[in-house]
């Protein structure tokens, strides 16, 4: 994987291309874009130069529309080319101008695309296993932001900010982001299983689907089920269980059938006369003898139901490797700090979204090509470190070092950042950096200004 590496930073120096040209080419931004891939004609900000100027700004710990123009202009000075304006007002029109499907389809391409290249020893069974996770993201509190994804209802106006519910669809053996949506927070139809039943498309036949119980539903195991998707899920706390009945299948391990449910006002009359009277379960109990867990039993529910091809054991190890989705979400939020989005319209906003993603793709790809080359696991190596090399390294490009020189320095150091292996560590959930001792905003903040101007 290192030789079409070096080809592609080869490939960006020869075309005078952008930095991130050698992570994202041009072409496949112009497939993402289909028939809008003729605006801008004649720009300095073209489609593709938007995007790399984009993605730069979101792999910075300076996430400024200032900073990203003065990498472009950088950029071009080294490249003996004019610079552009430092004004960001043409930067902040090209931006607006992006689609939102080719941003969309950018993510899909960049976290599928690598999925297919994935060694067969990175599956789980052969078979390509997804996790899915929900969260939250606030944004700035503008009247646009607030009407399309208003505050949380217990906040008094002013004094919150507008907060939308995402839903994101990982591939476990690489990390990339397959599919996400991004929604309102509050509201029927807003849950994170909902957002989740609109992104079933991007699983294929023979996928496994890793979820917690917010998502063990009958109705949506019976989806799953009905597109020939496997389910490993913690089975819900309000659901009976007991091992004496059912086809028992080994120690803590049998298999049950649940009932079909009343249709749910969501599901069409069609859809849910098609789905079958009854399900068949397999539950298997996992006992957690780690002392210092907060949980020391679950239940997990599976599709799977062959004891002799997936052991119980296996199973419970594969449900325990569902937290890697909230890793990856940290990796997102913390570390690409999308916890806070910073644009001031709803369309800019979710082109932020998945410009985070679609960067956040990119340096999976270098992780995955760097654990392959040290023979290791994607997962081993560190996001954080992969994005502090990647941002030390790209200016090279400018440089004519060869390619063939620095792309081994920096897969071998991208390499180097192992995360640490501490499968059992337990910590107590109490923060110990002290806040800081300011009240709570619980008015606008116009009010706070004229109550000091008195």
């Amino acid at each position: 994987m290192l030789g079409p590496f070096q080809a592609a930073v080869a490939k960006a120096r020869r075309e005078q291309s952008l930095l991130f040209a050698s992570l994202l080419s041009e072409e496949d931004i112009l497939e993402a874009f289909g028939s809008a891939r003729g605006l801008w004609q004649g720009w300095i900000y073209s489609p593709a130069v938007t995007i790399w100027v984009f993605l730069s700004q979101c792999m910075s710990m300076d996430h400024s529309c200032r900073d990203a123009v003065a990498r472009l202009i950088t950029w071009r000075v080294a490249r003996g080319l004019r610079p552009c304006s430092a004004d960001t007002g043409a930067y902040c029109t090209a931006r607006d101008s992006l689609p939102e499907p080719a941003c969309h389809q950018l993510v899909r391409q960049t976290g599928t695309g690598l999925e297919r290249e994935v060694p067969t020893e990175w599956r789980w069974h052969k078979r390509h296993v997804r996790v899915v996770d929900g969260s939250t993201i606030t944004m700035p509190d503008t009247p646009a932001n607030q009407a399309e994804y208003p505050q949380m209802a217990s906040q008094k106006p002013g004094c919150g900010f507008p907060i939308a519910r995402i839903v994101v669809v990982f591939s476990l053996s690489v990390g990339t982001v397959l599919e996400a949506a991004l929604g309102r927070y509050g509201g029927k139809q807003t849950g994170e299983n909902s957002l989740f039943r609109t992104l079933q498309h991007c699983l294929d036949p023979g996928d496994v689907v890793v979820v917690d119980r917010y998502f063990s539903g009958w109705c949506d195991l019976a989806l799953l089920q009905a597109r020939g998707v496997d389910v490993v899920v913690r089975k819900h706390q309000l659901r009976h269980t007991d091992f004496r009945e059912g086809k028992r299948l080994g120690k803590d391990d049998h298999l049950v059938c649940w009932s079909k449910p009343q249709r749910p006002q969501w599901m069409r009359r069609k859809t849910y006369a098609a789905l079958p009277h009854e399900l068949t379960l397999r539950e298997v109990r996992v006992r957690v003898a780690q002392k210092g867990f907060r949980t020391k039993e679950l239940v997990v529910v599976t599709t799977l139901l062959d004891p002799v091809e997936y052991p119980a054991d296996e199973i419970a190890e594969l449900y325990r490797r569902r937290w890697q989705a909230e890793l990856n979400l940290r990796s997102l939020k913390t570390v690409l700090q999308m916890d806070h989005l910073r644009c001031k319209t709803p369309h800019r906003v979710r082109n932020e979204f998945f410009m985070h993603l679609v960067a956040y793709n990119l340096i999976r790809r270098l992780m995955a090509l760097s654990a392959q080359e040290k023979g290791t696991q994607p997962w081993q190596v560190s996001f954080k470190g992969a994005l502090q090399t990647v941002n030390a390294f790209l200016p090279i490009l400018c440089s004519n070092i060869p390619p063939e020189e620095w792309c081994t320095a920096l897969v071998a150091s991208v390499a180097t950042h192992i995360v640490g292996d501490r499968p059992d560590r337990y910590e107590p959930r109490v923060k110990k950096r002290r806040a800081k001792e300011y009240d709570l905003m619980n008015k606008p903040r116009a009010e706070y200004q004229r109550q000091m101007a008195k």
